[in-house]
């Protein structure tokens, strides 16, 4: 399944810095997303969209602040379309299954809180709350501009990933098919000024109020136009020319001190039953088992393929399985088979 993040569990940790593509406007119609603003309620109320983190193929993840438990969570809102319903109906029985398992939420796996239906102008909408979590493992790679993080840190966040697949395989029989490092979240942000505890912030309960840089809440349309023209100005900034020439501009080294590594399995949207296995292509491409190439049928060591590629970036910035030019060959050949 396609994604920004999957099929768009999180995108908390959306695009590279200063490069987040947006989802655009074409996906807001019968059967796609829910236009949701800052102050929207949900389930009855108790619910209240804050921000948006990010978005996938299949749906928009909001900030929400739970009234009734005092605390934030993360809103997925599920396109309409019957297809896309399914899709999470799905991914409910597997992450109830995972809650289930999991009372003290100690396994690495990201905990569903709630799941409810909300009706709008394009449709119904599955939504499903979880905890929220912080940056993914994609944007902590680029965060230290693509450089290997220090096999030391490596093993830490290996650690995680490790009790999470364990859980899921030996406890649960549950096969992830699409571990890679967006669908793995930092339990807490890198910045500490975007994670809503740390930095303090009051949450939005009213639609009227402003949002949380004193602005009056903007519609859609506007939002979408001014995002664009930010991105644009912050592109042409990036292009510093002098009159002697381009300046080349030399990157400072970022320290990753201070930031936790605890982390968590997110987005199962293409998760199944071992015995149960709903597609015989799965994996994203750079991660894919070459068992899954050659069409011979998979298992948990899918999952454990996948895991060693994205550890492999994690220690390099590097991908494991980069595309190399052959005319003759297919991508799946190039990337792995040769």
């Amino acid at each position: 399944m396609a994604s920004l993040l999957g099929n768009g569990w999180y995108g908390y940790s959306s695009g590279s810095e200063g490069e987040d593509e947006d989802e655009g406007t074409e996906g807001y119609r019968k059967g796609g997303y829910y236009a949701a603003r800052p102050g929207d309620r949900f389930a009855g109320g108790r619910y209240v969209a804050q921000r948006k983190l990010g978005w996938g193929n299949f749906s928009i993840v909001w900030l929400a602040y739970d009234t009734l438990q005092s605390r934030f969570v993360a809103l997925k809102i599920q396109k309409s379309a019957r297809d896309y319903a399914h899709a999470a109906l799905h991914e409910i029985k597997l992450l109830s299954a995972v809650a289930k398992g999991d009372p003290m939420n100690s396994k690495c796996v990201v905990k569903l809180l709630d799941q409810f239906k909300h009706a709008g102008p394009n449709g119904q909408h599955v939504c499903l709350v979880t905890e929220f979590l912080g940056d993914s493992l994609l944007r902590l790679i680029r965060y230290n501009r693509n450089k290997g993080i220090g096999l030391n840190r490596v093993k830490e966040i290996c650690r995680s990933v490790l009790v999470g697949l364990d859980y899921l395989h030996s406890e649960l029989g549950i096969i992830h098919t699409d571990l890679k490092p967006e669908n793995v979240l930092l339990v807490s942000t890198i910045n500490p000024a975007k994670d809503p505890v740390r930095s303090g912030f009051t949450p939005i309960l009213d639609l009227s109020v402003g949002n949380q840089y004193g602005r009056t809440v903007i519609s859609f349309s506007e939002k979408m136009l001014r995002m664009r023209a930010r991105r644009a100005v912050a592109k042409i900034s990036q292009r510093r020319v002098s009159l002697g020439g381009v300046l080349a501009e030399v990157e400072k080294e970022r320290s990753l001190d201070g930031i936790s590594l605890k982390c968590k399995i997110v987005d199962f949207g293409s998760a199944c039953w071992a015995d149960q296995q709903l597609s015989g292509e799965i994996q994203t491409r750079q991660y894919r088992a070459p068992e899954v190439i050659i069409g011979s049928g998979y298992s948990y060591s899918a999952d454990l393929w996948s895991f060693a590629c994205m550890a492999f970036e994690l220690a390099t910035g590097d991908l494991l399985f980069a595309p190399k030019n052959c005319q003759r060959c297919s991508e799946d050949e190039v990337k792995h088979l040769f």
